[in-house]
Parts: C-alpha cells; structure tokens; sequence
C-alpha cells in the first residue's frame, strides 16, 4: 500500500531533504537519494529494490513509472506532492521518481595487485562523474579516492555517473601514497613535465592509473608514489585537458594495447 506525505514537517521528508543536501548527513545516514528511472533500474539490477521510492502525484501517471511501480508491488513507496519532490531533486525538471538507498560498501579492502584508478583530490561532481563512468566503461573496477575528494554518492556526481557506481569497489577517504607504496603492480600517473609520452610508454600486469585534481594535477606526495610519469601529447595550441578527457585517453590505449 502507498503511503502519502503531504507536509514539509514529516520527520521522513526532513531526513530525505538532509539527505539531497548535504554530505555530512548522508555519510552520517550510509544513505543516499537516486533519481530518475535509470539510476532506480541500475541499483536495482545489481542490488535489488531500494529502501524507499518516492514519486510525485504526476510522475504515477508517466508510463515509465507507472510500469515499476506495478511490477515491483512489494516496494516501499512513498507519494510527496509535486513541489515537495521538487525540492528533493537535484534536476531542474524533476523525472518524478526518487529512491532512498543504502550506500554500499566495497566488497572488501583495497587490493594491491588489481587494475584500479586512483583519484586525488577531484573536486568537481561533474568529473567525478565523468571519471566512475569512464573507469567502469574501461573494465577498472576499483577506484580510490583521496580524502578530499568530493563525495562519490551526491545526487550530482550519481547523475554524472549514470550508472557507474554500481558496477564499482569505491574507496573513499583513502591513503593514495600509503597505497601506492605498497602497490605490486605498476603505477603511472598524470602530468605534464618530466613525463613519457602515453604512446612510447611500455607497462604490463596490473596497472594503478592515477589522475590528479583540476587545475593543479597530480600532488607531490602522491606523484612521487608514481612508477612512471605519463603526458598525453598535445599537438594543439591548448595547455591542458579536463581530467575526465585526459582519463578517458588513457584508460582505453590501455584497452587498445591489451585487446592487441
């Protein structure tokens, strides 16, 4: 049966209004909101339904929606009038649906003789986003992400990612050159002096891919972790490339060389 929340004062709206809103409270809840029927069917693939769905009084009518709601019958669901839904999502034109969900953990601890991709410092939910795909699309299934990265599991680095977290070991908070030093494969990281160029570059076995923060890259510490250095050579009259360009390069020479 759906229940109906009407009013701003619900403790339940407040939770999921904290929950839109601020990092803090969903790292303190494990909990975050999903929007839209994609992000709803990817976690469900791969995890199952959802704590909560919330749907807004026209978004029960879209088809999409309404197609759910009538196969997953034992969904806990949840009715909000359409300006409350509003205030929930993250999009200016809302889908109508929400879902509360459980952030999941990784599976076990990092491991040091796997492929992975190591974030430092990303700051941007966009290029987070950007970077989970494309580390996803590449068949690297861990991701570490320095402790000053943004959060992986805000409502704007999920829509960036469509999907992506879902289908990976996330690590946050992490030691990058703690790591690092310990690595038992080889490590190459971005950056623009003293570098190889990506395409003379030799590696084999597992491969630590490391990309560095908007506008000042790499850090020392963990730069000096690096087996090797790697720059993406650059014909064109341009200084740099966005990391999720310069990491989406990358990761699929990687594919290149190894389906060759």
């Amino acid at each position: 049966m759906m229940k109906v929340i009407r009013s701003r004062d619900n403790p339940a709206y407040k939770a999921w209004k904290n929950l839109a809103r601020s990092g803090r409270e969903r790292k303190k809840a494990g909990a975050t909101l999903l929007e839209g029927m994609h992000l709803l069917t990817a976690w469900q693939a791969r995890h199952g339904l959802p704590q909560t769905v919330l749907v807004g009084d026209q978004g029960r009518a879209r088809p999409e929606i309404a197609d759910w709601l009538t196969a997953n019958p034992t969904a806990e669901v949840v009715c909000l009038p359409d300006k409350l839904l509003a205030e929930l999502a993250d999009t200016e034109t809302p889908s109508g649906i929400l879902a509360e969900v459980v952030i999941p953990g990784p599976d076990q601890s990092p491991a040091h003789d796997k492929d992975c991709v190591l974030l430092d410092g990303i700051q941007d939910p966009g290029n987070l986003g950007t970077l989970l795909r494309t580390a996803a699309a590449a068949g690297f299934s861990q991701v570490l992400l320095s402790p000053d990265s943004v959060g992986a599991w805000s409502p704007k680095v999920l829509r960036a990612g469509q999907g992506a977290h879902f289908l990976l070991d996330l690590h946050e908070g992490q030691d990058l050159p703690g790591f690092l030093a310990s690595y038992r494969g080889t490590s190459l990281a971005t950056c623009l002096e003293g570098a190889t160029s990506l395409y003379a570059a030799e590696w084999q076995g597992p491969l630590a891919w490391i990309f560095g923060a908007e506008g000042t890259g790499v850090r020392p510490k963990t730069l000096a972790q690096a087996r090797h250095r790697i720059t993406i050579p650059m014909p064109g009259a341009v200084e740099s490339l966005n990391v999720g360009a310069a990491a989406a390069i990358c990761l699929f020479e990687t594919v290149r060389r190894r389906q060759a």
